[in-house]
């Protein structure tokens, strides 16, 4: 039950947290030399809502950034396996908490990197993974029971997570050690992304099977991010970001559920992903009112009673589509202000977005500004001092209420149409982010939306002269690996396991552990997606018009 006044807060939630993990200092206070208290409620404290409790409004620990800061991740994937790790072991050594690896289209869509579909995308949005043998390069030297990797894959998700565990297995890491997400979100690449391969109702299948998997062999593991993030770079309002978001999320959780699962044997492994735009209090609502949202989804509307289902926890990225080309060092002080409102809203991961991202994949030198940004608000903003410092802001917490009531609006439209399958398989989503995203352009066409240095305040922008490239030789070098893993491996081993896949894929069990002995065996994604779209068959694209 939630406390009823502060003292039993600290006494129940609060120092049970500190007693076993501490606090980053015995002492907090501002550049004055005035005390910092870790939250603050109305003088009396009745009717106050604490971090760390139900409904988890202020924030899912009790302490907060207190104890420790939020996982700084600089979202990267560059041209080879080779280049990538380069940059993992960069990012690493300049304070980064954790990697989240961005991958090649190939890769998402299910093509290895010599098919002809592939040529002219190896590499260009993020690093080709063809087999183990590329993923063996990309973690060399990162023991993986030494970091948390986030792995930005959809359609494949479950190719990848199996090569993960291939691997940790290869380096004699134990499974229950592994921490990390894969995103795992299909539902939302219908709605706003594009990278599917198969129809909703068998990639729901592969999303639960990895739910189940993680359950039993990697219990650390995240096994879902369900993400708003897209459908808002899409053009999707906050509150259809909340609204769609969850809806998926119930998605899911009923597929889990139908299949025979405990809501809590899963329900603390789900995780999510939005989107840090540029209007600052409407974000930290947003961020406030996903916490309630979801403890009153998971409680009241499943039943889950573990409080660890019923807690939102999520990454945060700043909006990509706010960088512009156009004056793009003004990107800085756009996501230093994004980053701003997710630090401020709770978040538990973060990636800032670099300045030169408009116009390539970023450069070291844009990448370690970023995560300066982060380390700058970490340690020397003090907003990270006391939990949730704008609660009890008349106009946050209106904001926080209307946005909840609005999005949860949405939600039972989409309910009544039956769920939010139904919803796609009509176009509902995808046409009210189109008509969301028309808006906006209107209104900066007009003016009536300011886009510094866009439509006010142009000034001539002389060219940048160190931009991010692709090197053909990293490509030639993938393609070289590629054609060495089939030529040593064992071809009748590689046969066997896709075969006994196929099998798997035929009926009802679990698909994750045959897809770990293809991938031990060198079988590459491509002939692994290429087993299911034989048994599943391909989604043509969905599209409202």
């Amino acid at each position: 039950m939630p406390s009823t006044s502060k003292s039993e807060w600290e006494k129940n939630t609060l120092d049970p947290v500190k007693n076993r993990f501490g606090e980053r200092r015995e002492r907090f206070e501002t550049a004055s030399g005035l005390d910092v208290d870790t939250t603050y409620t109305p003088e009396s404290g009745d009717g106050a809502e604490y971090p760390g409790e139900y409904p988890f409004t202020r924030g899912i620990q009790p302490n907060m950034y207190r104890g420790r800061f939020w996982t700084m991740r600089q979202y990267a994937g560059l041209a080879s396996p080779e280049e990538s790790n380069r940059r993992y072991r960069y990012l690493l050594e300049q304070g980064q908490g954790g990697l989240s690896i961005a991958f090649d289209l190939p890769t998402q869509t299910g093509y290895d990197s010599d098919h002809p579909l592939a040529k002219g995308e190896v590499g260009r949005t993020g690093v080709p993974i063809s087999s183990l043998a590329d993923l063996e390069v990309l973690f060399e030297g990162i023991p993986l029971d030494q970091v948390s990797t986030s792995m930005t894959i959809n359609a494949t998700a479950s190719i990848l997570l199996a090569m993960y565990v291939a691997l940790a297995r290869k380096q004699g890491v134990a499974l229950d050690k592994l921490d990390g997400t894969i995103q795992n979100d299909i539902l939302k690449e219908y709605i706003a992304r594009g990278t599917y391969i198969y129809p909703p109702a068998p990639s729901m299948r592969l999303v639960t099977d990895s739910f189940s998997f993680c359950a039993d062999q990697v219990p650390r593991w995240n096994t879902i991010s369900i993400s708003g993030y897209h459908m808002a770079e899409a053009g999707a309002t906050a509150i259809q970001e909340l609204a769609f978001t969850f809806a998926n999320a119930i998605a899911y959780v009923q597929a889990a559920l139908d299949t025979g699962m405990d809501i809590d044997s899963f329900g603390g492994r789900l995780s999510f992903f939005f989107v840090a735009q540029s209007n600052l209090f409407e974000e930290i609502a947003k961020f406030r009112a996903a916490r309630r949202m979801w403890a009153k989804i998971m409680r009241d509307r499943f039943g889950a009673k573990n409080p660890r289902s019923w807690m939102c926890r999520f990454h945060t990225q700043t909006a990509g589509v706010t960088l512009t080309a156009q004056q793009f060092e003004n990107n800085v002080i756009r996501t230093t202000l994004q980053a701003l409102s997710a630090v401020l809203g709770g978040t538990q991961s973060l990636h800032v977005n670099s300045r030169d991202e408009a116009l390539a994949l970023p450069t070291e030198e844009s990448v370690q500004l970023s995560l300066r940004t982060q380390q700058v608000l970490a340690h020397e903003s003090g907003v990270t001092d006391t939990v949730d410092p704008l609660a009890g802001s008349y106009y946050v917490e209106s904001l926080t209420d209307r946005l909840e009531d609005a999005a949860f609006e949405y939600i039972k439209r989409i309910d009544d149409m039956g769920g939010a399958l139904t919803a796609l398989d009509n176009g509902f989503q995808i046409n009210e982010i189109h008509e969301s995203a028309f808006s906006y352009q209107q209104s900066v066409e007009s003016e009536d939306r300011v886009v510094v240095g866009v439509n006010r305040f142009q000034t001539e922008t002389p060219p940048i002269e160190q931009l991010q490239t692709i090197d053909r030789e990293q490509t030639d070098r993938q393609l070289a690996r590629l054609a060495k893993v089939k030529q040593d491996r064992d071809d009748s081993k590689v046969a066997a396991a896709l075969e006994r896949l196929a099998q798997v894929t035929a009926g009802t069990d679990n698909t994750l552990p045959a897809i770990v002995d293809c991938v031990e065996a060198y079988a590459t994604l491509g002939e692994i997606s290429n087993v299911f779209r034989t048994a599943f068959g391909t989604q043509q694209e969905f599209s409202p018009f």
